[in-house]
């Protein structure tokens, strides 16, 4: 019988890219913006949870919301009992712009709770994270970073086995990352893409998605050309058409550029002299951020002493 902790546990969970370009729904990149979550079993049945930043006010505070929803699956997933527990969301990362604000808070949710249970990661390996994650977000790019950080690729199997591979990225890539005001739910975002695609387009998309690994790993030199897209940054264009027109100013003046996710945020590698034509090229209204990539994914921490 599992045997619940009793102490504090506190979780960290990086934000992410998907798609970067051509590789929609398979590739993902961590970055060192974090959702930090603290979590405690108490005697009294329900969950209390306290939302501090992205999300306060709106987010619920009750067993429907996200973090809480993964943890319950978790715990039944090892077969635990957790009569109520204490939650604590201090949220950094921007919610509906494109990255990977539910997939933190699904892998962040889920490894909380392995953490509380004593013998957790011993019952509950990072494999069966992934697979209990792809229950609540259908595709796995955005969770297999989150998960593992760093370049992943990820893929589904044709029995709904979820698989990633982790990759370091090439020192030279420096990601920034360039939000708007706006926020695009998903679900729309992926309402607009076509049944079909054009051959030649795939074709094209997978040189690409190919020449991205090699790119973002060995050479980033080849990022401009890895990056392009035809499958799906056009198709949603009228979801985000600032998005798309800041992506096209930054690769015309030899940015690489891409829609983050489902947009509406945009990821742009600026290493060198890219980098001062970044911001100018956003102008007014995009909060325009340099991050570092997250080296690692969801992991525990110690818990912060109470001032």
């Amino acid at each position: 019988m599992a045997e619940l902790r009793r102490d504090a546990v506190r979780v960290v969970v990086p934000a992410t890219s998907a798609n970067l370009g051509p590789a929609f729904d398979s590739a993902g990149l961590a970055l060192a913006v974090y959702d930090d979550l603290i979590a405690m079993v108490t005697d009294d049945d329900g969950v209390l949870i306290e939302i501090v930043g992205e999300g306060e006010g709106v987010l619920p505070l009750d067993e429907s919301h996200l973090v809480a929803r993964s943890m319950a699956a978790a715990f039944d997933w090892l077969e635990v009992s957790a009569p109520g527990f204490i939650l604590r969301c201090v949220n950094r990362i921007p919610h509906g712009r494109g990255l990977g604000s539910s997939a933190a808070a699904i892998v962040g949710g889920i490894v909380l709770a392995r953490s509380m249970v004593v013998d957790g990661r011993d019952r509950m390996t990072d494999s069966d994270v992934l697979q209990l994650a792809l229950r609540q977000e259908s595709h796995p790019d955005n969770l297999a970073a989150a998960l593992h950080g760093g370049f992943t690729v990820a893929w589904v199997e044709e029995d709904g086995f979820a698989d990633s591979v982790r990759m370091d990225v090439h020192a030279d890539v420096r990601p920034v990352v360039l939000v708007p005001p706006t926020e695009l739910a998903t679900s729309h975002a992926r309402s607009m893409l076509p049944d079909d695609v054009a051959f030649g387009d795939a074709a094209r998309n997978i040189a690409r998605a190919a020449l991205l690994v090699h790119a973002m790993t060995v050479d980033p030199r080849r990022l401009m050309a890895a990056t392009e897209d035809r499958l799906h940054q056009d198709c949603r264009a009228a979801a985000y058409p600032e998005s798309v027109a800041l992506v096209a100013r930054l690769r015309e003046a030899g940015v690489p550029a891409v829609i983050s996710g489902a947009g509406p945020s945009v990821l742009a590698f600026a290493a060198g002299p890219g980098a001062a034509l970044v911001e100018p090229a956003a102008g007014a209204g995009w909060a325009v951020r340099p991050v570092d990539i997250a080296q690692a994914g969801a992991r525990e921490f110690p818990v912060p002493p109470v001032d």
